[in-house]
């Protein structure tokens, strides 16, 4: 019966912390609401929060796999969240020919791909570093 009950904890943590993770992502974007722009049809964001969510998850995959307890997981797995957030802000940060927010907002589909990959990506080494 435990590994039942393990499994549906971590299936909570894991939407509770990705809706989380999601929610911040929206706060930190100030030049659209990623939600108004999907449902506009916008693939850019739609790839960009993509990415997101797959990272997040990605991250907490690693976290539950090498944690020896649920707490670990959600201290584990909201650190790498936080990072995410980190490097997310630091690739902004670094485009400075352009404005990746407002590159997603006009749908800049090469951005929507380019931050697609750079949330997956650092996902598998925040994950990595992480256990």
């Amino acid at each position: 019966m435990e590994p039942f009950l393990l499994t549906a904890m971590y299936f909570a943590i894991a939407i509770v912390v990705i809706l989380i993770g999601v929610a911040v992502f929206e706060l930190i974007t100030t030049k659209y609401k990623d939600w108004d722009e999907i449902l506009a049809g916008n693939k850019a964001v739609a790839l960009s929060i993509s990415g997101k969510i797959i990272g997040i998850s990605i991250i907490l995959a690693f976290a539950i796999y090498h944690s020896f307890a649920v707490w670990e997981t959600l201290v584990w797995g909201g650190i790498g969240v936080v990072l995410q957030m980190i490097g997310y802000l630091l690739f902004e940060a670094f485009t400075r020919k352009f404005s990746v927010e407002e590159q997603l907002h006009k749908g800049n589909l090469a951005v929507g791909i380019i931050s697609f990959g750079v949330s997956v990506g650092l996902a598998f080494v925040i994950g990595a570093s992480i256990t």
